[in-house]
């Protein structure tokens, strides 16, 4: 899907960014092989066009291909098909115009700050004159000189960050590549670096101006791009491009950055699409939603915590009381929506009066509430129940599921979902499962029971 002009759009006035490409990908698919021989698809039809001092983000759940398409970018994965080019130049290794920043930091616990940093102008053979100004310099723009001789066990995680940057920055990339570079630093710590990053790739004089951010925070977004893209997933594809006019620094604060916030959410929640005709609808497994990879206990957590704010919350105010990322609170709000526990009405979450019923219930009602809500609304769950309940020997073996599955998912993925409705049938003691053999059963009390109804029907 091409980004200049997506399915859905919400945006404001566009960003005055120059109109030079500075990366460009065309058509990009990328399939992985399976252990068992199949393809599992992890990117479909990306089009996407990075141009010279802008920043992009690129926003979407667990599994869309966001650090895959990263990769991608960077020429450290090849396309299974179509073209990324940097500057009008197919890139078919890795691309000599980007750099990484990593989420994990990724020094050499060996060397020094300095000898860290001067890791890349190594490689690029600058003679050692040079490479010592540079790689000083460097360190100094990211406000580590006087650590230059520290080793990395020396630095707390904001510091060893920062060295991050002044080893991707030294090189003087074109474009930054970031892979969720503040996720793993405290939030008064990421958003400092935050503010110091954006004001080294703002600078006139700076030759790195062009960023692409991974990143699972709506808020991390929405404070540094000019554009946020949206990934689905299964297989990823871009879905919504949101464009940001703010004015510099932004903080909550900002008129207009709430409502972007909530535009995204509002995008990352969005009703699914239907699935193709040509999967066709006389099997209820192939024309099924997927189910979310929710924990239940957490779901439990998030249906309580809405039942005690009187039923209903934005969504932004939710993840912020929560301290939950997209990646965390996203499948819970899918599984509150798949369940029929909660609805979402112009950027609230709103629990319906059967979840209210549900979070307010003690444990054992709870599980009988959670079995009628799966059955009325999970047809993978309906079905393997049915099955059972038809079986003489209250027996299915899991392949026979899979199988059906893989009629409109991905074998990964159709593995996954069993699982998961594994785990909800089981709370919901609709059915039992031999993981050894690979069996579903009925519970031995279900199975009695049709079996009595069966003899009597035959005397």
């Amino acid at each position: 899907m091409n980004t200049s002009a997506p399915t859905t759009t919400v945006a404001t006035t566009a960003s005055a960014v120059a109109d030079t490409p500075v990366i460009t990908v065309r058509g990009l698919h990328k399939h992985f092989s399976s252990p068992t021989g199949g393809v599992l698809p992890v990117l479909q039809d990306i089009d996407l066009t990075l141009h010279e001092g802008e920043i992009v983000a690129l926003l979407g759940k667990s599994g869309s291909g966001k650090s895959t398409l990263l990769r991608h970018i960077a020429g450290l994965l090849a396309p299974s098909t179509g073209t990324v080019h940097y500057r009008g130049t197919p890139v078919n290794g890795p691309n000599p115009g980007t750099a990484m920043l990593f989420q994990s930091f990724a020094l050499m616990p060996w060397l020094t700050v300095h000898q860290n940093v001067e890791l890349g102008l190594q490689a690029q053979g600058v003679e050692p004159v040079a490479r010592r100004r540079r790689t000083l310099a460097a360190i100094d723009m990211v406000g580590l000189d006087g650590f230059e001789n520290a080793y990395p066990k020396e630095l707390s995680g904001g510091m060893r960050q920062r060295v991050g940057f002044a080893r991707a920055l030294v090189v003087e990339p074109d474009v930054l590549l970031m892979d969720e570079p503040f996720s793993a630093l405290d939030v008064l710590t990421a958003q400092t670096l935050r503010n110091e990053l954006l004001a080294l790739l703002t600078r006139p004089e700076s030759p790195t101006r062009t960023a692409l951010l991974v990143t699972h925070s709506i808020e991390e977004a929405v404070q540094l791009a000019d554009r946020i893209l949206i990934l689905g997933t299964d297989p990823g594809t871009i879905q919504v491009e949101l464009r940001v006019d703010l004015p510099r620094p932004r903080n909550r604060r900002t008129r207009g950055f709430e409502a972007l916030i909530e535009d995204a959410y509002e995008c990352l929640t969005g009703e699914r699409a239907e699935l193709p005709p040509t999967l066709g609808t006389h099997d209820p497994l192939r024309a099924a939603a997927p189910l979310p990879h929710a924990d239940l206990e957490r779901l439990t957590g998030l249906l309580e915590e809405l039942d005690g704010r009187g039923g209903s919350v934005e969504l932004p105010a939710l993840a912020d009381a929560l301290s939950y990322e997209v990646d965390d609170l996203m499948p819970l709000v899918e599984a509150a929506k798949t369940l029929a526990y909660a609805r979402i009405r112009a950027g609230e979450l709103r629990l319906t009066t059967t979840g209210s019923g549900f979070a307010s219930a003690d444990i054992l009602t709870r599980k009988r509430l959670f079995a009628a809500a799966v059955l009325a609304n999970v047809p993978l769950i309906a079905t393997i129940r049915t099955l059972l309940m038809a079986s003489d020997s209250g027996r299915l073996r899991e392949h026979h599921i899979t199988d059906r599955l893989r009629a409109g998912f991905s074998e990964h993925t159709a593995r996954q979902q069993l699982g998961i409705a594994i785990t909800w049938g089981r709370y919901a003691e609709l059915f039992e499962y031999d993981a050894r053999d690979g069996v579903l059963l009925l519970p031995r009390e279900d199975h009695m029971a049709g079996t009595a109804g069966t003899a009597g029907d035959g005397r």
